[in-house]
């Protein structure tokens, strides 16, 4: 009987082991699923990134692109008002100069 015993304890414990090792085996698949899970959706995300920084780099050449006419829009409209400036001083001294004129030949008539 003892003999049974032995036999019996040493295949209780062989099915443990064994369940031990389907258990262990079915955890590593588990997380061996996860893992390519995880390197699919880390895929997924770079790609989108890639596709992210290629947007972002269009819309800094664009913003560039303004900054640059902006640039140019602001020293045409400086060069405009400076235009400006000069022709109302032409035109105040073109005043100037026909009220001397006028004056002086007012002068002259009544001298």
């Amino acid at each position: 009987m003892a003999d049974y015993d032995w036999n019996e304890q040493h295949r209780q414990q062989v099915l443990q082991g064994r369940q031990i090792l389907e258990r262990t085996s079915a955890s590593l698949a588990r997380s061996n699923q996860i893992a390519i899970e995880t390197e699919h959706t880390g895929h997924e995300v770079i790609n989108e990134l890639e596709v992210q920084r290629e947007s972002l780099l269009r819309s800094q050449r664009r913003l560039e692109n303004a900054n640059d006419d902006l640039s140019k829009s602001g020293a045409i409209i400086r060069a405009m008002k400076r235009n400006v400036l000069y022709n109302k001083l032409i035109l105040i001294m073109i005043i100037v100069m026909e009220v001397v004129i006028l004056a002086g030949m007012i002068a002259l008539k009544f001298m």
